[in-house]
């Protein structure tokens, strides 16, 4: 089981080590990838303020270290791939030469390594880090170790059931792929290399964080904006992205739909010990 983790690891690294260099101008700047980011950049405004010290991981090429980098955050921002860490770390010098920010190349499973004095104030994970996580109870337990008590954790995972997946490719007559999700695992083809993915329900999230983290919220990404595969549908009709955009804010929230998104944003607070 050791050796077969360590294999899917380095796919899913050698898969976005191929992807870093292109990564920003497929989603970073496409228009389903803001108005998805959006969402959570609203959630991080409210869960940190300047001063705080955040750790992110799987930062890819370092959108969201650099937001909060901007609002006086310190952010220390982690990722398995050295090409992603690469172009963030050009990035940094180019957009906050003097934030404090510091970039390291560092799988989720591999938290341990943080010495135990490396104290936050909170952690993201957004876009589906932790769907590359087969097990993540000790993701979620390095977390308790490393978080204060009363710091925000911020999870955002691809769901089990994306509505928006479903009629897309149902509409194409594409079972397999419509319902892709709901086996709770599947095989994505990343730039030729395959790599397993896992999509864990919300109860189990709760779950495998709850001995050290309380589920504070939870609020759909992506609800009635779609998955970033429909780009070239959303550019060709920006106003109505705009009314989903829109929409995601005021019912992305409500609990008989919240769970149905492309991707769900967990917010957890650190219990006291």
């Amino acid at each position: 089981m050791i050796q077969a983790a360590a294999f899917e690891a380095r796919g899913a690294s050698a898969a976005f080590d191929r992807m870093a260099g292109s990564y920003d101008a497929v989603f970073t700047e496409s228009a389903i990838g803001r108005a998805q980011r959006g969402v959570v950049w609203d959630a991080l405004k409210r869960a940190f303020r300047a001063g705080d010290r955040v750790l992110e991981l799987n930062c890819g090429t370092g959108e969201d270290a650099l937001f909060l980098a901007s609002r006086g955050i310190s952010v220390m921002a982690c990722d398995a791939s050295a090409g992603m860490i690469e172009v963030a770390e050009r990035r940094k010098s180019l957009q906050s030469p003097d934030g404090s920010l510091q970039f390291r190349v560092l799988r989720n499973e591999d938290l341990a390594l943080l010495t135990s004095g490396a104290h936050f104030d909170g952690v993201l994970s957004n876009f589906s880090g932790l769907n590359c996580v087969a097990d993540p109870r000790q993701v979620a337990v390095d977390l308790g170790r490393l978080v204060k008590p009363g710091g925000s954790a911020l999870i955002c995972i691809s769901t089990r059931v994306c509505l928006w997946e479903i009629a897309w490719y149902s509409a194409r007559v594409n079972f397999k792929k419509a319902f892709r999700r709901v086996r709770g695992e599947t095989i994505a083809q990343l730039d030729g290399i395959s790599v397993p993915v896992w999509y864990p329900t919300i109860r189990r999230m709760r779950h495998v964080f709850s001995p050290s983290f309380h589920l504070r919220s939870i609020r759909a990404v992506g609800l009635f904006v779609p998955p970033s595969y429909v780009e070239t549908w959303a550019r060709r009709h920006k106003r109505i992205l705009a009314v989903l955009e829109a929409m995601d804010r005021i019912f992305g929230a409500w609990p008989m739909i919240r769970g149905v998104g492309d991707h769900v944003l967990l917010e957890f607070e650190r219990t006291h010990p």
